[in-house]
């Protein structure tokens, strides 16, 4: 084989092999975003700006979605005691979906110094597709409850996305952009209700029963009232 022939095949091969590599690749994108969040603490406004991580692992026919905060923010003017403060988030969906995610995640592991940042723990939540396609996951409104206390911290620059995911809707699962759970269940995929939670039946079964009992309510009432009739005009 001439030097020429092999050069092609080579270079044909290399193409083939770097196909192969960006097909088995994930079909997923994740930046690490500056998110400026502005606070309202109860001794007043606050701003800190974090760099935001978003990733998404695929769990049976979800995925769990971690939030991670690179940096501190807000502070407490007084020390936070261990387990004192409770993180959750919220997380906006774009692209194929819409609606928003919510995270949670434990409270904290140490103690908090006074007018030092808050450190975030990494917050989870479970995302079920509800449509195919490109869904966006971009860092919502975060919440910090400590002591009695709601500080709440709201994106003021308009971050990009942090993660985009290519999903797939699970077979069966409806159309429209919602986010956690199923069609007809609650956040945490639970069905609502239950044999213990059932309305009693109001279909036309029950009203005939219903009908007839208040029937031979009145067919009895009226029986004894022409009793005592017959029994008061009787002679003595």
């Amino acid at each position: 084989m001439s030097n020429r022939k092999r050069t092609a095949a080579l270079a044909t091969a290399t193409a083939l092999a770097g196909s192969a590599v960006l097909m088995a690749a994930p079909a997923a994108r994740a930046d690490v975003v500056d998110v400026n969040y502005a606070c309202e603490t109860p001794i007043g406004p606050k701003s800190a700006v974090s760099p935001i991580d978003i990733k998404g692992v695929k769990s049976g026919s979800g995925y769990k979605i971690t939030m991670s905060w690179q940096k501190g923010v807000s502070s407490s003017p007084v020390e936070l005691g261990k387990g004192s403060m409770n993180p959750s988030a919220t997380v906006k969906l774009g692209g194929a979906d819409s609606g928003t995610l919510n995270v949670t995640g434990p409270a904290n592991q140490a103690a908090v110094p006074a007018n030092t940042p808050i450190k975030i723990a990494d917050l989870t939540g479970t995302y079920t597709p509800k449509k195919s396609g490109k869904v966006t996951f971009t860092a919502g409104v975060l919440t910090i409850k400590a002591l009695g206390t709601t500080t709440t911290c709201t994106p003021s620059n308009g971050p990009g996305p942090s993660l985009t995911l290519d999903v797939t809707a699970a077979s069966g699962g409806a159309s429209g952009g919602t986010s956690g759970g199923s069609t007809g269940g609650t956040s945490d995929g639970t069905t609502g209700g239950g044999s213990g939670g059932d309305l009693p039946q109001t279909g036309p079964a029950d009203s005939a029963i219903a009908l007839g009992t208040l029937g031979g309510t009145v067919l009895l009432a009226g029986a004894a009232g022409a009793l005592w009739l017959t029994r008061r005009n009787q002679p003595r």
